[in-house]
């Protein structure tokens, strides 16, 4: 049983997510560069490029964490998809989401989370920028425009596209 938001156009945000031919490729220098800067402005433990696709959510980039992909059903990034621009979990252990999530109980003990959604060309929502942090922390307005700022970013790389593996 599904654990976390449906979304109306699933089909579509899928289809357009495996059009792109994105995952499952090698990093690239271009949107490690983008996780890089973000987390050195948010000085934040974890900074990923979170693609959210049927039954998982894969990382084109990541900082701070050493995994490639975690499952879907555990997914904050999930979650942020299905709001329109951004999830803001401030301490995750205060929210009834979250509060049990493996990712927040154990490694890598997410206390806080800031996702922005990033989109297809077309407009669908493939995933998020994300920060995380394992520490409570507030965002502020400023914080939110920084983070879409680094989202655009993630979207004009997005627009010119993939080489398939």
């Amino acid at each position: 049983m599904r654990s976390y938001p449906e979304l109306k156009n699933e089909v579509e945000r899928l289809q357009s997510l495996y059009e792109l031919s994105i995952l499952d490729t090698p990093p690239e220098e271009r949107f490690d560069k983008i996780t890089r800067f973000a987390q050195e402005y948010f000085r934040c433990k974890i900074c990923l490029i979170s693609l959210v696709a049927e039954d998982r959510q894969w990382f084109k980039s990541r900082q701070g964490l050493n995994v490639c992909e975690t499952p879907r059903d555990i997914s904050f990034c999930t979650y942020a998809i299905a709001e329109e621009e951004y999830l803001i979990i401030p301490d995750a252990h205060e929210d009834f989401r979250f509060a049990k999530n493996p990712l927040v109980t154990g490694d890598p003990f997410i206390r806080a989370y800031a996702g922005i959604i990033v989109h297809s060309p077309d407009g669908h929502e493939l995933g998020t920028l994300c920060i995380i942090h394992d520490k409570p922390r507030e965002f502020s307005p400023k914080d939110i425009e920084m983070l879409k700022n680094f989202g655009e970013m993630v979207e004009q790389e997005f627009k010119k596209g993939f080489t398939p593996n």
